[in-house]
């Protein structure tokens, strides 16, 4: 499946690269802007303590970020790396995601086991939903009706209706889940298990199990196999899932549920992002500080770029 998602990049006129990838730095407060181009960081713009969750609305005008130990999302100009002001995110915000609309931003509180809903523009909390214990992933669907909040130690997937603002539905998934993502045109939830090494999928309609995905690496230990976050290719065919403490990406075939290949990265591998053109995906490393750059079309690393200490987070702005 990667080689066919390949074959049709190569198929397309080659863009001229651009944009950026911008990753959060946890233990320097920071954030390192790379160059898509050049593979070089042009930019390390200062933020709140143990930056994590980052993300941009959607004309990029504006960048979020979850500052986890000064319990605020700061919000910030991606033109000029200015703080314009916080978002009363609730206590240790992780992770979060905004609304296809971009109004709401729906925030995991680990501290407090809630998931605060914040309206962008009036900058005030609208809703505190009681999940599991040490929520983290969040997801909501390409609709809008649905989001998803993953409970690490309650074992939960929280699906929680936009309108209402109440939970609809839990999933109990294996243990730790990091991550969340709707594909599919949202007829399939993931979610990825760190201690319990796999990724689970659902079925929307019902929240019914679908499939479940194990990952195996030739000389690593399975302990060391830790799912956390993933990204999927534009047709929807291909998950590349991090692996953690065993340094690799999977590569899943979306149809088959199956791991077509492992990619070496840097050590901790944490989240990812693609480049605009999908071309390229940035690998957050933790423990080794940088970042390691995949050719898709290849099928292999390119590029390692140092950034700052423990590397986190991770978002494209074309």
């Amino acid at each position: 499946m990667l080689r066919t998602f390949a074959t049709a990049l190569c198929l397309l006129t080659p863009p001229a690269l651009a944009g950026e990838i911008w990753v959060t730095n946890e233990k320097d407060d920071t954030i390192s802007v790379i160059d898509i181009e050049t593979l070089e960081v042009t930019r390390t713009i200062p933020t709140g303590e143990r930056p994590r969750g980052i993300t941009f609305n959607s004309d990029h005008s504006l960048v979020f970020i979850c500052a986890s130990d000064s319990n605020a999302v700061q919000v910030m100009d991606p033109d000029t790396g200015e703080i314009l002001h916080d978002l009363p995110s609730g206590a240790d915000p992780e992770q979060f995601v905004l609304a296809p609309d971009d109004r709401h931003l729906w925030i995991a509180n680990e501290d407090d086991a809630v998931t605060t809903v914040v309206d962008v523009e009036t900058r005030r909390v609208v809703a505190q939903i009681n999940v599991g214990i040490e929520p983290e992933g969040m997801a909501v669907s390409p609709d809008g009706k649905t989001v998803i909040t993953t409970s690490e130690t309650t074992n939960m997937a929280h699906w929680i209706d936009t309108d209402s603002k109440t939970i609809r539905a839990n999933t109990l998934v294996d243990a730790r889940p990091r991550h969340a993502e709707f594909i599919k045109d949202g007829t399939e939830l993931w979610v990825s298990s760190e201690i319990g090494g796999t990724v689970s999928v659902f079925s929307t309609a019902d929240q019914a199990p679908v499939a479940k995905i194990a990952f195996a690496i030739q000389g690593v230990h399975e302990d060391l196999i830790q799912p956390v976050g993933f990204e999927v290719t534009p047709d929807q065919k291909t998950i590349f899932v991090a692996l953690g403490p065993s340094n690799h990406v999977a590569v899943v075939n979306a149809e088959t549920y199956e791991v077509e290949d492992y990619l070496l990265v840097g050590r901790r591998v944490w989240h990812m992002a693609f480049s605009p053109d999908h071309t390229r995906l940035f690998t957050t490393n933790g423990v080794s500080g940088d970042v390691t750059v995949i050719d898709v079309v290849q099928g292999e690393p390119i590029k390692t770029i140092k950034v700052g200490r423990f590397p986190w987070g991770a978002a494209t702005r074309p």
